[in-house]
């Protein structure tokens, strides 16, 4: 039976694994500078966090989370975990930035900007620090849907010789962070079970 193994919550208040909050001393600064206070508790060591979107900062800290809970290997290549991720404003955020960079007196819009101005970048960069191979997807819903990310976390278990998904919901805009990453396992022991009841509970 598939089981909900670890999870993490990540808001503008609070970081919260596997239903204990961490106790991470915020400066009261909003937004970027409190993932960046998330990575210091961390203590990460990974310098490309800083070149990250505020999407993927939030994405990578709950996946790091999440992953060092578990002991995940993240040094060995791993073709049988796939990641999913859902929100509901896309890059958003990114955009945003990226039209401001657009300046029609001094027309010069930022590469930097513009490369995060996808939402699946997360995705990406959490396969790439954890050396995950199984496929990734993202995908864009109106709200919050505990029914449908369910649904796209079996389709990727469809796939052969997937035995894990880190899933959840992603969504940052304007200086708000809403998270819930979580690991699901094909067979496992222990975990809570994997339904759309208990995704809701954790959300």
């Amino acid at each position: 039976m598939k089981k909900i193994t670890s999870y993490c919550r990540i808001t503008d208040q609070q970081v919260i694994l596997n239903g204990k909050k961490l106790e991470i001393s915020f400066s009261g600064d909003p937004g970027s500078a409190r993932l960046t206070e998330i990575y210091r508790y961390l203590d990460a060591k990974y310098p490309k966090f800083h070149k990250m979107d505020n999407l993927s900062k939030a994405g990578f800290l709950a996946s790091e989370i999440v992953l060092r809970s578990l002991d995940y290997d993240s040094e060995t290549p791993d073709g049988s975990t796939s990641v999913v991720f859902a929100n509901r404003s896309a890059s958003l955020d990114d955009d945003k930035r990226f039209q401001e960079t657009i300046d029609p007196d001094n027309y010069y819009p930022s590469p930097a900007v513009f490369v995060y101005t996808l939402p699946n970048i997360v995705t990406g960069e959490v396969a790439i620090r954890n050396k995950i191979l199984g496929e990734t997807s993202f995908f864009i819903l109106k709200d919050f849907d505990a029914e449908k990310i369910h649904i796209f976390i079996e389709w990727a278990f469809s796939s052969p010789g997937i035995n894990r998904v880190l899933c959840g919901w992603t969504e940052y805009l304007d200086d708000l962070c809403d998270v819930l990453v979580m690991m699901v396992e094909k067979e496992s022991p222990e975990g809570m079970d994997f339904n759309t009841l208990n995704i809701n509970q954790l959300y």
